[in-house]
């Protein structure tokens, strides 16, 4: 009996040894985009798959959040649709190292129409935004919609936006802030910003944008492009966007790739640009890179290292940037020479 017990002791032991972190692992954190949060989940559990010292968590925070906790320390990566602008660099330095392309999507839910791609544009929807344009059937989008004319609704246009400090938010206030002076002036662009229409509904994170926009039918709002297969799945329909040379397009890989392709030449080495409105008449107009916002200087050397292997494969041909990963989330590559900078920057991590 005392050895029977004495075996399962032991197997129990060997169980929980099993489960339990190797005595070397290194923990990191990453939190805080929405949009680069189903993309994240895919490579860590592909990474940690192959490196069992490393135990990586992962959290969509928002934009805002990812940021100011990795300039506290909190976490290790946090993860931005948006960079940091210069004034937020001076206070506190920071590497802005992008990881992919993304896009946003501009979704509505207009019962019997959502299968039809509406035609908007920056000055359009600052005008729902901002409360100066209420109903469906407006004749400034029907201006942009002639096809449609008799079917679009006289009701009031329900606009949805991001409760939390968001990089999603930082891109579309963006996209209103390039197209249509008047809201540049007014709220501008950032992470969070003042919504000069009390009319508008908040809601946590992409998901609760979906949520809300999938609820309240004769709603809009923006989202980021990873969620594009449960915007279908809601049938919510989405729009074609003007972009700089007045045509509308919708959010295609080859679209977002034009943009990306016309504005490659012009990153600089710290890779915090703009990716909005790019030029060329097949360009997406809401396209932006994703970041890792990451301390250059790590308290360890081990912490260092495993930052930087992760991060390195998240940007290699024949890691992250692999189709597999990718596509599943709508994302497409960096080209060669971002990712080039990417790892530069991943170069200039340091520790003690």
């Amino acid at each position: 009996m005392r050895a029977r017990r004495f075996a399962f002791v032991v197997l129990v032991s060997v169980a929980l040894a099993s489960c339990a972190p190797a005595a070397g692992t290194v923990r990191l954190l990453e939190t805080g985009s929405t949009l680069l949060y189903p993309l994240m989940n895919l490579w860590v559990a592909a990474y940690q798959r192959e490196h069992n010292d490393i135990e990586i968590t992962t959290q969509g925070t928002g934009s805002g959040t990812g940021i100011s906790q990795a300039i506290s320390g909190v976490a290790q990566i946090g993860a931005s649709d948006a960079y940091m602008p210069d004034a937020a660099m001076q206070e506190h330095p920071m590497l802005n190292i992008p990881l992919a392309i993304s896009a946003q999507v501009i979704a509505y839910n207009l019962p019997g129409l959502s299968g039809a791609h509406l035609h908007l544009s920056g000055p359009l929807l600052a005008a729902i935004y901002g409360g100066r344009l209420e109903y469906w059937d407006d004749p400034r989008i029907l201006a942009a919609n002639a096809a449609l004319r008799g079917r679009l609704p006289h009701h009031t246009i329900v606009a949805v936006r991001r409760s939390d400090g968001s990089g999603d938010t930082f891109i579309f206030t963006q996209y209103l802030s390039d197209t249509t002076p008047s809201w540049r002036s007014g709220p501008g662009f950032g992470t969070t910003v003042s919504w000069p229409a009390s009319s508008t509904v908040g809601a946590n994170g992409n998901p609760g944008v979906l949520q809300t926009c999938e609820d309240a039918p004769y709603s809009i709002g923006y989202i980021g492009i990873s969620f594009m297969d449960q915007v279908n799945g809601a049938h919510l329909g989405y729009a074609a966007l003007r972009n700089r040379s007045g045509a509308y397009v919708l959010p295609t890989v080859q679209a977002i790739a034009a943009a990306a392709a016309a504005l490659v030449s012009a990153t600089p080495r710290d890779e915090r640009i703009s990716l909005i409105d790019a030029p060329g008449a097949g360009s997406y107009p809401i396209i932006n890179y994703e970041y890792a916002i990451v301390s250059a200087h790590q308290p360890t050397t081990q912490m260092k290292r495993a930052l930087a292997a992760f991060l390195g494969w998240t940007i290699s041909a024949s890691g992250g940037q692999r189709p597999a990963f990718l596509d599943a989330v709508h994302f497409i590559a960096l080209p060669a020479s971002i990712a080039r900078l990417s790892r530069d920057q991943v170069g200039r991590i340091t520790s003690p």
